[in-house]
Formats: C-alpha cells, structure tokens, sequence
C-alpha cells in the first residue's frame, strides 16, 4: 500500500513525519563490550571495505563507507535505532529543544500541496501575513506537487537569515500570492490551552520537548486564573509522536499524587532497569526550580478526561497509560500507536551519536505499551459516521522489525484488498476536510465534554482488530471501568459505511 495512505496518522502537524521516540539522553559511548569481539566477522568487514576502495568502479570516500556500514549496523535493529550523521543530529537537538531554523508554520498536505495550518505568532511566516488555509504551490519555484510532506518541510528549513520564495494560493483571490521570507531560529510552542467552554478547559501537548512540562504548567495557571472553579480538563494527546521522557513523567506528575511511580523501564544495562517518579527529580534539572510547585491543588482532582488516537505515541502513551492505571483520567478516543520503548542518545562524537533502543517501558500496572497501545475507555472516532481511514493507519505492530509486547500476545488487524481500498481511500481523502483540533467541529472532543458532563458519549465498536485468543475483541469496552468522578453513559454509534459521503478524515495528522 502507497506510504501517503499508511502515514496519515502520524505526521501531526506536518512538522513531525514518523514516531518521535521517548528519548535519554547519554554524554558518551561508554559501555564496553562484555563478550569478546567476532574478530572473524570484523575481518571479513575489513576485506569488503578494501575491495570496495580497490575495486569499486569510482573512489569511495573513507568516511562515507564508514559512516553507511555504522547506519546499516544500526538500522537493522528496530524501526526506531538510527546513526545520527552531524545533520540529523543537530535536527535532533532542535527538536528536542523546542527550536529550529525554519519559517514559523504548522503545515499539513491538501490536494498535493502543503497547506498551512497556523502561523506561529512572532515568527517570519507570521510577519509575512501568511494565514490558515493558504496552499503553497511552490518553493522557490519549484512545484510542491510531487514531493512529500516530509521533503517539503526540509525545504523550508535552512540556515538562519538565508531566504526562501513561497508562491501562495489563497482562498478568493484570483492570483498567486508570491512572498519572499528570511529564516530565522524558531521557538515551538508545544503546549496550547484555552476554555472551550464555561467551567472547561482544553489542555494539548503536541510534543514533548524540554520545555513542556515548564509551558504546560503556566498554561494550567492561565486556565485557573481565568476560572478558578474549572469542572472538568480535557487533556489532548491526539497525534503527539512522543519526545523526552522527563517531558512525560512531568506531565504525569501534574494530575497524580505526589512521588507515585509514572512509569518504570526494563533493559540489558543496570541504569535501563529503572522507575520513574512523581518526583521533581524525575522531570526536571536538580538545580532548577520546580515548575509544578505553584499549580491549583485543585489540579490533582479536577475531573479528567485524555484524547489519544493512532498518532499518539512514545512518550504520550506513557502519560495515558500512568493516568488510566490510577484511575485519574477516562480515555477517550482510538487506540494509540504502540510505542513502548525507549530509546537512548549515545553520543559517539562532537558532531554524531546513536540513537539506540534500550529498554522498554511498562505503565505503573506493569502493562507493556509496545505493539499494543492504550487502549480507550471509550472508543470514540474522529467523526460521528468513523472517518474510515483506520485499517491503513500504520501502528508499531506494523512496522518491520518492531519489538514484541513481552507481556501479551499481539492482536493483528484483518488484511484487505489493498488495491480496492487504496481506491476507496482516494476518494474519501477528496472529500475530507482538515480537523482543528479543540474547535467546534471537533467531535472528539465534544464526546469529552458529555463525559465531563455525566452525558451519553456516543462510541464506535473497532471494526480493524481480529479476535485473539480468548475471544475478545480488542477495544471492547465490556471489561472498562470509567474512570472519572463523574459517571457516563455510552451509546453504540452506527458501524461506518466505507462509501458515506459524510465520513471525514483528519488530513494533518
């Protein structure tokens, strides 16, 4: 099946495409080896390297045989282990840190053409006038049709104070919108929040950086100061890819009693067996102040509820699954992706590391996340009618190589014709419309709100999961508790039908 159908849910915002990983970060290769090394192996690696440099009909650089022998080394052990060359590095570096050198703009696909989602305030993007729904034709005079989301967004980054060329198509005007922009460092804001409605508060995380858990906790403080008498948080964990661990543990610590275990992690190396606190030591620097010391006690009871789907993976998980086993938040939504391991930053020179799974991690039930997910207490779809995109939406299980759950076998998805729903997808993906997220026509999230208000949350039964071996389905909400201080009804919503010109999908995921 085509990749732009199997990606849907996972680019986010257009500025995330893949899984980002639950990341640690450590100052050197350290560790050496425990058992011997295949000196047979390494000979033969030695022989292939000068038959190449011999042989090979034109000179191959030392460093790049090198560099490719150490990546395909690391890149044949799971989906989410990789060499980081000095520019993948530093990429990782800045997303991690919140910043990066680009335009200043959310962007998801339309049509074939990048679309922008939001302007970040303050940014280029921003000062140049560009708004929310304009189509970005071209780039630099080259057409954007063609290229992929992932390409178009590297385009657009660059070197600070180098420029760009955008041509833009906007909505009621009749010519293209031609706009030249100067690249500047940009700082992501992570954490967005406001009231949705009286006496409600919409909370979304789309990654988890460094600066999270310090942004989330000022917003928090906003929404209270606003409302000091907040009923109900909706806590948006849709389409986040993950991030840094101590991002998510502080996250989790915000709504759950102090010093309760978050998350706990299992590996090979003594410092991957480990447990993650409610403490500040766990979510930020010794010597910095604790950012959630000034928050509303009134946040450790607010009733709950946390919006997940296929895109929400990593480091989100663990913040569904700790606040699900405490019984402090309902989840709401679809299952998420299945990412349960972490992966730590060794790095091997000023200017390269590997990024190398090291453990997985288990919910403070002990429940392993990898290849399986959360599961909602609600399953809940994107629309009222299902968007019908969910038997392509790619999910760890998926992906070559991935790690087993070593808790529970995996439950696979029924296989399609995938030519005939390639074609179905086509046609639907035309008639869908980009989704905000915490706007009114967002249905997920007014399914939040009737279970913050005790109303009938209308559910959608999982069609894309086979029976496993005990005869359950997976997402069966027969053996859910609900989880929040205020119980609510659920209501079977009518199974979607595939041709229903109604049914929606979220393009920007």
């Amino acid at each position: 099946m085509g990749s732009k159908f199997k990606n849907f849910s996972l680019i986010g915002l257009g500025m995330v495409a893949g899984v980002a990983a639950s990341m640690q970060f450590s100052a050197m290769a350290q560790k050496s080896a425990t058992s011997p090394l295949p000196v047979e192996e390494l000979r033969q690696l030695a022989d292939v390297f000068g038959l190449i440099k011999s042989d090979y009909v034109e000179p191959v650089d030392d460093s790049k045989l090198l560099s490719e022998a150490i990546a395909g080394m690391v890149n044949s052990l799971d989906p989410h282990s990789a060499y980081l060359d000095k520019k993948a590095f530093k990429e990782l570096k800045e997303g991690t840190q919140g910043k990066f050198v680009g335009l200043g703009i959310e962007v998801g696909m339309e049509d074939g053409y990048v679309k922008i989602i939001s302007p970040i305030e303050d940014s280029p993007a921003y000062r140049a006038g560009l708004k929310p729904g304009d189509l970005i034709t071209r780039l630099d005079s080259v057409p954007v049709k063609g290229l992929s989301l992932d390409e178009a967004v590297k385009k657009m980054r660059g070197e600070p104070n180098t420029k760009i060329t955008l041509t833009i198509a906007r909505k009621n005007e009749d010519k293209p919108i031609i706009v030249t922009i100067t690249r500047e460092l940009i700082k992501q804001q992570s954490v967005k929040a406001k009231m949705v409605e009286p006496g409600y508060a919409w909370l979304r995380i789309s990654q988890f950086q460094e600066p999270t858990v310090e942004d989330m906790a000022k917003k928090i403080q906003m929404l209270y100061a606003q409302d000091p008498a907040i009923k109900g948080l909706v806590l948006d964990l849709r389409n986040d890819p993950g991030g840094v661990l101590p991002g998510a543990v502080g996250v989790a610590a915000a709504f759950l009693p102090k010093d309760v275990p978050v998350v706990s992690t299992n590996g090979q190396l003594p410092d991957s067996k480990a447990t993650f606190y409610a403490k500040r030591e766990f979510y930020t620097a010794r010597t910095s102040s604790d950012p959630l010391a000034k928050l509303p006690e009134a946040i450790k009871n607010v009733p709950m509820v946390v919006l997940v789907n296929t895109g929400s993976a990593s480091a989100s998980e663990i913040v569904a699954g700790a606040l699900q086993d405490y019984k402090r938040a309902t989840i709401i939504g679809t299952q998420s992706f299945g990412k349960g391991s972490v992966q730590t930053i060794r790095q091997i020179s000023a200017d390269t590391a590997v990024k190398l799974t090291t453990a997985r991690y288990y919910t403070p039930n002990g429940r392993s996340i990898q290849a399986k997910g959360i599961v909602p207490d609600f399953n809940v779809e994107e629309t009222a009618e299902g968007d019908g995109f969910n038997s392509l939406r790619t999910r760890e299980a998926d992906l070559q190589k991935h790690l087993s759950n070593d808790k529970e076998a995996e439950v696979t998805r029924p296989k399609v014709d995938e030519l005939e729903e390639e074609q179905r997808l086509i046609a639907l993906a035309k008639k869908s419309k980009p989704l905000e997220y915490g706007s009114k026509d967002d249905y997920q999230l007014a399914q939040a709100l009737n279970h913050l208000k005790g109303l009938p949350v209308k559910v959608t039964e999982p069609k894309d999961v086979k029976e496993n071996k005990d005869g359950d389905k997976d997402g069966d909400k027969s053996d859910k508790a609900d989880k929040s201080d205020k119980p609510a009804k659920a209501e079977k919503a009518e199974k979607p039908d595939a041709d229903d010109k109604n049914n929606k999908s979220d393009k920007k995921k």
